[in-house]
């Protein structure tokens, strides 16, 4: 593909930003933090990892869902400036991680994460979130269909800039229909009148408490898997290894610096995002510029109060459209990535392997940890990579020779020879 103008990259940089705000802003919502600095620290946080990557990765950091039970714990109890320290401490973590990485060597790692591990570990990524699409989608069915109905009759009959933007253009149809309805909320519609064109962020400086830290840093231990699948997925869907070049090492340091950059002003944890993967898939724009263009647009819309408040008067019922496309075209990259390895489902081990990781991944297992002081809980696709690794680790592979051996004929066994 030639390479594109400035202009339709900056469109195509608006729909990645649109695709990662509501989760971003939902995120100190929950907590409360100030939505404005997040999308602020998270744009930031973007670049950064741009930045230390090499600008050669398509990946967009967003608020991480992980730590909204220890931020709401730390913030009840010591306030937000120990949520700040906490989290700056998260972030050294990776930067732990990455070392480690460095110094046992990615192949090592990259063992750990054959096919048959990470394919379904992708599909539960994508269907994970499919309980978010379909609940914002049921607040209003009729602006979801219609936004649905734009986002793929975009993609299947539009030409030139217009098929590369199904999802900004789903958005706008979705948000029109809503105006037209009068379903925007009369109190947002308000906001956005009284809101001002530019304005700081409320950014505030850390404070280090040993408490906090105890609470929120150990959370990067399944923040480092959620981070391994997410690029690994990435990576399939741009057809490229990053664990390999620029390297997990560099992107786990990455992470690391724009956790804590985000931290340092009052935001939540950035973690790569699932959304902006989904919108590579729709798309097939893999340019990493137009990534950087979207943490551009998430900067401009922290400093801009009255841009944040059109982008959360959004009904959910619209963003529940797009999100069903976008979740569900991460889960098909998962199917794609066990269809490429040509994994036999013929052989009890990979069935079990598989079985483990989509049923604990998607049936909201939880399981507690606690180390001394240290309480942690693994679920969702943490706890699904978690015990994929170990099932693939731990099975015998002679289970499946056995069973070609029970199940062959002399015929085949001619055949073979």
């Amino acid at each position: 593909m030639p390479p594109l103008p400035f202009r339709k990259k900056a469109v195509l940089g608006l729909q990645h930003t649109i695709a990662m705000f509501g989760a971003t802003v939902l995120v100190p919502l929950l907590t409360g933090l100030n939505p404005s600095v997040a999308l602020f620290g998270a744009g930031l946080g973007t670049l950064l990892f741009h930045v230390l990557t090499g600008l050669g990765v398509p990946i967009f950091l967003g608020s991480s869902f992980a730590f909204i039970a220890p931020i709401v714990a730390v913030l009840q109890s010591e306030g937000p400036a120990a949520v700040g320290g906490g989290l700056i401490a998260a972030g050294a973590m990776y930067i732990v991680f990455s070392a480690a990485v460095k110094a046992v060597g990615v192949a090592r790692v990259q063992r750990v994460f054959p096919p048959i591990v990470t394919g379904p570990v992708i599909i539960v990524i994508g269907l994970s979130l499919a309980d978010v699409a379909v609940n914002q989608a049921q607040s209003h069915w009729g602006l979801a269909l219609v936004t649905l109905l734009a986002a793929i009759l975009t993609s299947v009959l539009a030409r030139g800039l217009f098929k590369m933007i199904p999802i900004l253009i789903a958005v706008l149809v979705g948000y029109g229909a809503a105006l037209a309805l009068g379903a925007v909320e009369p109190a947002k519609l308000d906001a956005i009148r009284a809101a001002s064109w530019v304005g700081l962020p409320p950014f505030h400086a850390p404070r280090f408490s040993w408490t906090a830290i105890f609470v929120l840093a150990p959370v990067a231990l399944v923040t480092f898997i959620e981070h391994v699948g997410d690029v690994i997925v990435n990576g399939r869907v741009v057809g490229k290894n990053f664990l390999e070049s620029p390297g997990l090492p560099r992107t786990l340091f990455a992470d690391g610096i724009a956790n804590m950059a985000s931290a340092a002003l009052g935001g939540p944890a950035a973690t790569t995002y699932a959304e902006n993967t989904g919108v590579l898939a729709v798309t097939r724009v893999y340019d990493p510029a137009v990534l950087r263009i979207a943490a551009g647009f998430a900067m401009l819309f922290g400093l801009s109060p009255k841009l944040a408040a059109v982008f959360q008067s959004f009904p959910s019922g619209v963003l529940g459209g797009v999100s069903i496309l976008l979740f569900g075209m991460i889960a098909s990259v998962g199917i794609r990535t066990l269809s490429e390895a040509r994994i036999d489902f013929a052989h009890s081990r990979n069935l079990i392997v598989v079985s483990l990781i989509l049923v604990l991944g998607l049936g909201g297992a939880k399981v507690p940890v606690a180390v001394g002081g240290f309480h942690l809980e693994l679920h969702g696709m943490a706890l699904a990579a978690l015990v994929g690794i170990l099932a693939n680790a731990l099975l015998p592979a002679s289970l499946d020779r056995e069973e070609h051996d029970a199940h062959a004929t002399p015929e085949n066994e001619t055949a073979s020879r």
